[in-house]
């Protein structure tokens, strides 16, 4: 993730879900062996690249994906809840639901909603479209190699 996009993404998570936010500064600081009032302290594009960088480490994976599912519950719904309609899966406000792993669409129908919502891309939201895409795809609950392919093409 470019370091802009983490700036941003930080700021909304401390603007609309501050647990999240807290919870990354908490395992940054851990990560780099400082006290959270360390990272609360530094100019904002420092903080979000430290944090970007920490969280990008291996054994942060599972808080990785739990900021960025916070972030697209929370911050950006609405891109969330879009891509979910396109795909036929039943969510409330973003929350799928079922205790299963969803089933893997079929390639046309996830070939066609995967370019209905990049044809959708503005310049304010391309970007953001693009990590729920990315975000999404590697869910350890999402196992389709079929939209692994699309992405990685």
């Amino acid at each position: 993730m470019p370091a802009e996009q983490a700036r941003t993404l930080l700021d909304a998570l401390k603007e609309k879900a501050p647990i999240a936010w807290a919870q990354a500064l908490g395992v940054t600081a851990g990560a780099l062996k400082a006290r959270p009032v360390f990272l609360q302290r530094q100019p904002p594009e420092r903080r979000a690249e430290m944090v970007r960088k920490a969280l990008g480490r291996v054994v942060a994976d599972p808080i990785a994906e739990e900021m960025l599912a916070v972030y697209f519950l929370e911050c950006r719904n609405e891109l969330l809840v879009e891509w979910l309609d396109a795909l036929g899966l039943e969510h409330d406000k973003g929350t799928l639901k079922g205790d299963d792993q969803p089933a893997e669409p079929d390639a046309a129908r996830l070939e066609s909603a995967l370019a209905a919502y990049r044809g959708k891309a503005s310049d304010d939201d391309r970007s953001d479209r693009e990590l729920l895409l990315r975000a999404f795809a590697a869910q350890t609950s999402i196992d389709w190699p079929a939209l692994d392919r699309l992405l990685a093409g």
